[in-house]
């Protein structure tokens, strides 16, 4: 097995990587490597992995590494309303164009696993359950470009889409902006966070459920690929106030406040249903709160303050 992986050195490829060589695949990350740190570090000893320094837009690059691979896995992406709003042209042709034009030159027996983002629901349906027939209804450029990303890879003659809820955990290139980790991060370190509009609800998923997530659907390929999977914790769909009350139970002492003013540029609100993938045999492993006491336990480690005078 011959694994293209563009984006491999970010969040989900840092860990879903090495998951990928432990079975003995071959997996080539193809990366900007922008951020200058080593966070593959650990692969680079696997002689079964390789990584391109390059741009996933640029075809002269991704082509020839494109017909050496069983599976392309396009986690390349600018992630996230705030990040693409800052950059509308970089998010709509990393974003979108990338992936048609990925999905254009893929041969039908090349499998393309993609992840998109649960954010595509937009609203939601009040409290009825987002599955993967409701309509899609993005909020923000990010969402926007996704959705239209997925609906080119669900073209493909083999493929499957992932629509991850809001994840959350430890890994070699963390991410502190994701909710779940942010709050956290501020209960650990601030003992304090101010919500704005803390009643707006999401899903929530471990990372290494989603890392589980793609080995389970590459092993299934046969009976799941051509269509769409919701990625979350079904115990999980909770309001950013209900979220804090979990943190709570782990940092005595953390207390949130509602803004009286001010808006969520995010104006995503909706819960997420799961059955659909835990119907094919895929459950996580990892709750709210193990995840929870695994980034207390990270955080004692880590520092934020690369661009602090203090």
């Amino acid at each position: 097995m011959h694994v293209l992986v563009t984006g491999g050195a970010g969040y989900i490829g840092s860990m879903l990587v090495p998951a990928m060589l432990a079975r003995g695949w071959q997996v080539t990350v193809l990366d900007t490597f922008a951020a200058g740190e080593p966070f593959l570090a650990h692969s680079c000893a696997d002689p079964n992995f390789n990584a391109v320094r390059g741009d996933t837009r640029d075809m002269r690059v991704l082509e020839p590494l494109l017909k050496q691979a069983d599976v392309v896995i396009p986690l390349a992406a600018l992630v996230g309303a705030p990040l693409c709003a800052r950059d509308e042209i970089g998010a709509t042709s990393l974003n979108r164009d990338a992936v048609v034009n990925l999905v254009k030159r893929a041969s039908p027996s090349q499998l393309i696993a993609y992840p998109t983002t649960n954010s595509g629901y937009g609203i939601g349906e009040g409290n009825a359950a987002c599955t993967e027939e409701s309509p899609l209804r993005p909020v923000s450029l990010y969402g926007r470009t996704k959705v239209e990303a997925e609906e080119a890879v669900l073209g493909h003659a083999n493929s499957l889409s992932f629509r991850l809820a809001t994840v959350f955990g430890m890994a070699p290139r963390m991410r502190l902006d994701l909710l779940v980790n942010d709050f956290t991060w501020r209960a650990v370190n601030d003992r304090a966070v101010v919500l704005f509009e803390a009643h707006f609800r999401r899903n929530y998923i471990h990372i290494r459920d989603v890392v589980k997530a793609f080995l389970h659907g590459i092993d299934n390929v046969g009976t799941m690929r051509g269509q769409a999977y919701n990625v979350g914790l079904s115990e999980a769909n909770l309001s950013k106030a209900q979220l804090c009350e979990r943190i709570a139970k782990h940092v005595p002492g953390f207390v949130w406040l509602e803004a009286p003013v001010g808006e969520d540029p995010d104006k995503r609100d909706y819960i997420v249903s799961n059955d659909k993938l835990e119907a094919t045999g895929w459950m996580p492993d990892h709750g709210l709160d193990k995840g929870i006491q695994e980034l207390i336990k990270g955080y004692r480690m880590l520092r934020n303050g690369r661009f602090a005078n203090v």
